[in-house]
C-alpha cells in the first residue's frame, strides 16, 4: 500500500469536540483534508461552528454543526446520536473541548475548580466512554483499527503551572485516563492516543503575546517558534490515519521541544 493510502482518511467520518475555534477548528479542518466528513461540536457560538463547517465543505467533505456541553452527560450521548444521524457510524472521535479559569489557589473558587475539571476531565471521561461505546457497535469499520479516540491534552500533562491547578489537575488526570482506556480497548482493536500542545496562537493566550509577551515565551521554547493551531490538526490527522496503526496508549507532543526545560540548557 502507498504511503499516501495510508494517510488517507477517505470515508471515515470525524466528531471533533470544541471545534468551533483554534486548535479544534485546525483539527476539523485538517481530518477534512485527509479526506474525512467532520460532525462539529460547538458549545459558544453557532456563528462560529457554521464557518467551520463551510471550511468542510469547501475541503469536498460533508460536515454538520452540533451543539452540547462535554461535561453534560446526556448532551454527549445526544451528540453522538446526531452526529451518527447527519454522517453515519463514527471512526474517529477527537475530545478537544477544554476551558482555563485561572486564580492563585488561595484566590480559586470551588466553581471555578469544578469548572475545569466538569469540561476537561469529566468531559474527556464522557467523550471518551461515548466513542468506545460506538466504536463497539461498528460492524464495518473503514481502515486497520475499528475506531480512533484521540485526546487533546497539554504540555501541562508534565509540567506544573501555578495559579492554574485546576487545568494542570485536568490534563494530569487525562494522561492516565487515556493510558487505561487504550490498556482496556487496544485488544478490541480500538486505539486511544492524545496529542500534547505546548504554546500555540490561539485568542486564549493572544494577549500573552502582545508586545514583549510572545519574546518572553519563546524563551521556553528551544525550537524558536509559537505553534500553529494546523501544527496540532495535522498531528492529529496522521494519529487517526493507517500510518500510526501501531501507535497505541501514547501521548505525542507538539510543542517545540517545551518538555524539554530550556530553563535548565547549561546547567539550570
Amino acid at each position: 500500500m502507498a504511503s499516501s493510502d495510508l494517510l488517507s482518511l477517505a470515508g471515515q467520518r470525524a466528531l471533533v469536540t470544541g471545534a468551533s475555534a483554534g486548535i479544534g477548528r485546525a483539527i476539523a479542518e485538517e481530518l477534512a483534508r485527509a479526506g474525512a466528513d467532520v460532525a462539529v461540536n460547538y458549545h459558544g457560538s453557532a456563528e462560529k461552528a457554521g464557518e467551520v463547517v463551510r471550511g468542510v465543505q469547501a475541503l469536498g467533505r460533508e460536515a454538520a454543526s452540533i451543539r452540547a456541553d462535554v461535561s453534560s452527560e446526556a448532551e454527549v450521548q445526544a451528540l453522538f446520536d446526531e452526529a451518527e444521524r447527519c454522517l453515519g457510524p463514527i471512526d474517529i472521535v477527537v475530545s478537544n473541548a477544554g476551558i482555563q479559569k485561572d486564580a492563585p489557589i488561595a484566590d480559586m473558587s470551588l466553581d471555578d475548580w469544578n469548572a475545569v475539571i466538569g469540561t476537561n476531565l469529566t468531559g474527556a471521561f464522557l467523550v471518551g466512554r461515548e466513542a468506545i461505546r460506538r466504536f463497539r457497535r461498528n460492524t464495518e469499520s473503514v481502515g486497520a483499527s475499528r475506531g480512533k479516540l484521540i485526546f487533546n491534552s497539554s504540555v501541562h500533562q508534565r509540567i506544573p503551572w501555578a495559579f492554574r491547578a485546576n487545568y494542570a489537575a485536568s490534563k494530569g488526570g487525562m494522561r492516565l485516563l487515556m493510558e487505561s482506556l487504550a490498556q482496556e480497548v487496544a485488544c478490541e482493536k480500538i486505539r486511544v492516543n492524545a496529542v500534547a500542545p505546548g504554546a500555540i496562537a490561539t485568542a486564549i493566550n493572544a494577549q500573552d503575546r502582545e508586545g514583549e509577551g510572545e519574546r518572553e515565551m519563546l524563551k521556553l521554547i528551544p525550537y524558536g517558534r509559537v505553534g500553529q493551531p494546523a501544527d496540532v490538526g495535522r498531528c492529529v490527522a496522521w494519529l487517526a490515519s493507517d500510518a500510526a496503526d501501531y501507535i497505541v496508549g501514547q501521548t505525542i507532543f507538539v510543542d517545540g521541544a517545551m518538555t524539554l526545560y530550556p530553563e535548565f540548557r547549561g546547567g539550570g
